[in-house]
């Protein structure tokens, strides 16, 4: 059951801005537009906030559950300093790929506003920025599975 809900946030969460944008692009009035996409993005939060507040009061409900898993997570970590460096390279690396995306982002999108048919090689550059951190997610793995 719980896969099934983080899969379908993992989809839907993406796709939120992009649908509120283009619903905005319907309306001739761009204040009303702007109004609509504020509260569109509002009311999207106040969704998340309330699923996460549901899914804490579950979390608290059944604490037979918890202590059982915090158990076998207890007994699967041996080594709590693989989980410190799998953290630790996950994190900085994340960190890496925002910085590198940033400035590979921001030259895209000058690129593209100068010249239209840049996109797909522009596109290259920053996924090859982003690479950075599934890179990091690896070594992670390579530390916790050894």
């Amino acid at each position: 059951m719980i896969k099934i809900v983080i899969v379908t946030l993992a989809t839907v969460i993406p796709l939120a801005p992009f649908v509120m944008f283009f619903l905005s692009l319907r309306s001739k009035d761009p204040v009303k537009a702007a109004q609509n996409l504020v509260s569109g993005f509002k009311s999207y939060n106040l969704v998340l906030i309330l699923m996460a507040l549901g899914f804490g009061v579950v979390w608290l409900v059944s604490p037979q559950t918890v202590l059982a898993a915090g158990i076998a997570a207890q007994a699967a970590a041996a080594d709590p300093y693989a989980s410190l460096a799998a953290g630790v390279s996950t994190g900085l690396a994340a960190l890496g790929a925002g910085v590198a995306v940033s400035g590979t982002g921001a030259a895209a999108i000058g690129a593209i506003a100068e010249k239209p048919e840049a996109l797909g090689r522009s596109l290259i550059f920053v996924g090859l920025a982003e690479g950075v951190a599934i890179y990091g997610l690896l070594i992670a793995f390579l530390v916790l599975f050894r």
